[in-house]
């Protein structure tokens, strides 16, 4: 029978694996598996060591070729202390336990190791309610390859064993607890509509973007609220909303979860409510960590994600936050103020025509620039006032 899932502990030492497709670089893998460790110290594992491949496509038995898992098996042995192996990409039920089988050590996947995050994470009923969906989803289709070792020999009638009986069992299990969960998340969605409709003639303004970029610290600083916020992969999980007030003129703001690459479609799916908050919002905050190496790419995998929801034509103000980290990263403490001030000059004005104006460079930390911040999402609230609202609009004025 199935079983409820440990949550990793910190104690755990782990081995990250990934697989250099034909199309992308060996660079970009990498990149990859750095987050991949912050998802394992997010998850308080400790990664001990990395290996990647490169492979036109993943191997059907154990995703990467026999020789690289022989490495990866002897390395395990050598260096000994070794918890799980975690894999970058999604693993089907039969490779896990191929995997397993050659390597004698647990074996997960990305998204195993994101499921595992959002359930330690979930405080509310119903983000425990939408992480437990999404986590059996992820099982259903993985039921076989966790109970093959069970099976009998041999097959046709009168050979039926009790490993097919109990995958029959358990998938009967799952897709009723499936169908449970989706009941009481339909539930849930019934109440946040109704809460959303009680909200009124508010303009609403989601904040969006890349998990750990700072949305957290920018509704603290506008709504001055006390979210919490933590230098940690999916701080939050739980859409928090404030009312605030810029000079007389009141809105809604609402902090999401962040978005990943490859995150997990069950997941997604799942926080479907959750994320009805940035349907449902008039004006988007789409905030960028740009001192991360990669923002450009955490950028396009955000506007990917928001197209998705059918989002991409909202009206967007795009806020690159971090900004003091940004300068002590690229500046050079001989670099003369007049070339400083040219490097910044030029990264504004790119970014000002890539967004049509509407982008602000802020350091939330230090509140930098939050005035610029603040009267352009006044603006950009008003102008929808005064198109949706005409009679309302000369009271905020």
């Amino acid at each position: 029978m199935i079983e409820k899932k440990q949550q990793l502990n910190a104690e755990q030492n782990t081995i990250l694996v990934g697989l250099v497709q034909p199309d992308q670089t060996e660079a970009q893998v990498n990149e990859y598996l750095d987050e991949l460790t912050f998802l394992a110290e997010t998850a308080g594992v400790s990664t001990v060591k990395r290996f990647t491949q490169k492979l036109k496509h993943p191997d059907a038995r154990t995703f990467v070729g026999k020789g690289k898992l022989e490495q990866i098996k002897t390395f395990i042995i050598t260096k000994g202390n070794i918890d799980m192996v975690i894999f970058d990409d999604e693993l089907t039920g039969s490779q896990i336990q191929n995997i397993e089988k050659e390597l004698s050590t647990k074996t997960i996947d990305r998204s195993d190791l994101i499921l595992d995050i959002f359930a330690g994470r979930a405080k509310t009923a119903q983000a425990k309610t939408q992480v437990e969906l999404a986590q059996y989803q992820y099982i259903l289709p993985r039921l076989k390859g966790m109970w093959k070792h069970l099976e009998r020999q041999g097959g046709g009638v009168g050979t039926r064993g009790p490993g097919e009986t109990e995958i029959e069992t358990d998938r009967r299990i799952v897709k009723d607890k499936i169908s449970l969960l989706k009941k009481r998340l339909g539930d849930y969605d019934k109440q946040a509509f109704t809460q959303r409709k009680e909200r009124g003639e508010f303009i609403r303004v989601a904040l969006v973007g890349y998990t750990n970029v700072g949305k957290s610290t920018i509704m603290n600083a506008l709504s001055k609220s006390d979210v919490f916020a933590e230098n940690k992969l999916f701080a939050t999980l739980d859409t928090t909303t404030r009312k605030v007030v810029f000079e007389q003129t009141p809105f809604l703001l609402s902090d999401t979860v962040g978005f990943i690459r490859k995150l997990p479609h069950h997941l997604v799916e799942s926080f479907k409510s959750t994320l009805d908050e940035v349907r449902e919002a008039d004006v988007l905050l789409h905030v960028v960590d740009i001192s991360h190496p990669q923002y450009e790419e955490q950028l396009a995998v955000v506007n990917k994600t928001l197209a998705e929801l059918g989002c991409a034509e909202k009206p967007t103000i795009t806020i690159f936050n971090k900004m003091d980290q940004y300068e002590k990263l690229t500046f050079d403490e001989w670099l003369e103020d007049d070339v400083k001030k040219e490097i910044l000059r030029e990264l504004k004005e790119r970014w000002d025509e890539t967004t049509k104006g509407n982008c602000v460079f802020v350091a939330a930390i230090v509140k930098r620039n939050f005035d610029v911040l603040r009267q352009t999402i006044l603006n950009k609230v008003r102008d929808i006032y005064q198109i949706r609202y005409p009679y309302k609009a000369e009271y905020f004025y």
